[in-house]
């Protein structure tokens, strides 16, 4: 994914040639893929993946598998609230991309039930995530 994005750049006029480094695709890859889960494109987001991915249940706890599991999990989770995560910072170490965002989720009658800063972490296997992990909430004035 992060070599289609290169490629995709290269080829867009406006962008032709720009020096892009690492963390640059890193940062593109991921702003990406939170704005097609926001937007509900879940296919689009689970071709980020690889086919056995390990995907944290934030709802219900535990770990869905491959691209099956993420696409049910997601759908229960849709019918029951409406979600938006805003990423706020990425950070690349080694394989391992930790996204600070925010996140606010709302039921169906739109009742806030969450406004907070969590961590979210992405283990790669090469372009794709192969493992999404959740952290812990932000405390006030933490970085």
């Amino acid at each position: 994914m992060i070599s289609d994005v290169c490629v995709a750049l290269e080829r867009t006029p406006v962008l032709t040639k720009v020096n892009m480094n690492k963390m640059d695709n890193v940062n593109y890859f991921f702003q990406e893929l939170y704005k097609h889960f926001n937007e509900r494109n879940i296919d689009l987001v689970i071709a980020y993946m690889t086919d056995d991915v390990k995907w944290a249940n934030g709802m219900e706890g535990g770990y869905v598998y491959g691209h099956q599991g993420v696409r049910e999990y997601w759908t229960r989770q849709f019918a029951l609230i409406s979600s938006k995560v805003t990423p706020l910072a990425i950070d690349k170490e080694g394989e391992t991309v930790r996204v600070k965002v925010h996140q606010v989720v709302h039921d169906l009658h739109g009742k806030l039930l969450a406004d907070e800063v969590v961590y979210h972490f992405f283990h790669l296997k090469g372009d794709k995530v192969a493992e999404f992990d959740i952290g812990e909430k932000v405390k006030t004035g933490e970085s």
